[in-house]
């Protein structure tokens, strides 16, 4: 076996990914928090479901998908190419195939296969108390199949997205030598973390699944309060704990990179609270503490494409303006009439969309504001608009596609409650506790 070069580097990299592990439970008590009483336990079960299906697929095909070499216009790598994670872990000789960093390649697949999870259990929030359970996992495997691991391959695989000689950003501003005798793009474009392959996926996925699965009974006349504060504020706590392995794990070694993503990561959260909380008290007269869970989220999304190439002060500019930026936006589904129950599209697809083009303007070595010309701003602007359109149409063909299924329970079922209905059990014994 081959001996692990950097002990420090592959320790660090196990954490990380187990601390993002540890975001899709953490999302589960924020959206079950959310959610009514009736319900909590079938939004919970989103996450744990796709937490358990995604895992398996990405062994079976996710990582060839997104990874492989065989590359397939761009768009996505072959799928049996490393069907299984046949030659994705040794080599000929029996030895460990190297990583991105010092360590197993292993330790990368570990590390991919929880961006994978967190980024399409963050869908479900767009779905609370309406959709039956066996749909939404068929909806699981089959968008991680033909949304997630194709925009992974496009931005991190070399693929349309990346600054490969082949990508959208070289037929824009050209190549450049690579130094190892071969082309790159003269400008690449920088997704840290996510921006595009996380949040902006999840974020427009949800819109349009919220727009062809339909509203809630009495969405605009009901009041659909959350039914646990302290669960969505330990499920904030639980994201940003894991978020730091989510930021900086991407630097792939435990170096000043990492802790740059780290510092970043901190005060772009802060930010992103003060922001949210001074928008709700100018607009509401309070400062609630859903509002802070929420902008804690907020600057989590936005920093997540740029913690590695803003300043602590240039994170500071970017969390404020995306708390202020997910507050506004989650009224929209009122004005606009569409069911985004858990405000997924709010605060994921606002402030990755914002944190994404924001790396244009506030980049310390090819921002705006830093000296830098536009190029940095366009190829954003460009991989974000992409990421849009691509996933928006991947999404519809696939939500129509499972209508024959049925997405919906029925209103009886919604409204007796999708805990009883949809899995025969309840998370509070209100009949004992009154006794």
């Amino acid at each position: 076996m081959e001996e692990v070069v950097n002990t420090g580097d592959a320790a660090w990299m196990l954490m990380a990914a187990s601390l993002v592990l540890l975001m899709t439970p953490g999302l589960a008590f924020f959206y079950g928090g959310m959610s009514r009483a009736k319900s909590v336990l079938n939004m919970m079960m989103m996450s744990f479901g796709a937490m358990a299906l995604i895992a398996v697929i990405y062994v079976l095909w996710g990582w060839s998908m997104s990874y492989g070499s065989e590359s397939i216009g761009g768009i996505f790598a072959n799928p049996f190419e490393l069907f299984g994670l046949q030659g994705a872990i040794y080599d000929d000789e029996g030895g460990f195939l190297p990583g991105l960093g010092n360590y197993p390649q292993v330790i990368d697949i570990g590390f991919q296969v929880t961006f994978a999870i967190i980024t399409t259990a963050l869908i479900s929030g767009a779905l609370a108390e309406r959709v039956k359970f066996g749909t939404w996992m068929v909806f699981v495997g089959v968008w991680v199949t033909l949304a997630y691991f194709p925009l992974a391959h496009m931005v991190w695989g070399g693929g349309l997205l990346s600054g490969s000689e082949d990508s959208i950003a070289a037929m824009l501003f050209g190549t450049v030598d690579d130094g190892e005798g071969g082309l790159t793009a003269a400008v690449h474009p920088i997704d840290f973390a996510g921006g595009t392959v996380v949040h902006i996926n999840a974020g427009i996925a949800a819109l349009v699944l919220a727009l062809i699965v339909g509203k809630r009974t009495g969405f605009g006349k009901t009041a659909f309060r959350p039914h646990n504060l302290p669960f969505v504020m330990l499920g904030a706590a639980l994201l940003w704990f894991g978020w730091f392995g989510f930021n900086g794990g991407s630097a792939f070694a435990a170096d000043g990179v990492a802790g740059l993503a780290w510092l970043n990561t901190t005060v772009a959260t802060a930010a992103a609270i003060l922001g949210w909380l001074a928008t709700e008290r100018v607009r509401d007269g309070k400062a609630t503490s859903l509002g802070a869970a929420s902008g804690a989220v907020a600057g989590l999304v936005a920093v997540t494409p740029a913690a590695g190439s803003l300043s602590p002060v240039g994170s500071i500019v970017l969390g404020v303006v995306a708390g202020i930026l997910s507050a506004l936006a989650v009224g929209l589904k009122y004005k606009f009439g569409y069911d985004d129950s858990l405000d997924v599209v709010g605060v994921h697809l606002v402030s990755g969309l914002w944190g994404t083009v924001a790396i244009g303007l506030l980049g310390t070595e090819t921002g705006l504001f830093y000296g830098g010309d536009y190029k940095q701003l366009v190829i954003q602007i460009v991989i974000a608009l992409v990421a849009l359109v691509f996933t928006a149409i991947v999404t519809a063909v696939i939500a129509l596609a499972l209508r024959p299924l049925g997405w919906r329970v029925s209103p009886e079922d919604e409204a007796r409650g999708i805990d009883e209905t949809e899995h025969a059990e309840s998370a509070y014994d209100f009949a004992t506790a009154l006794k």
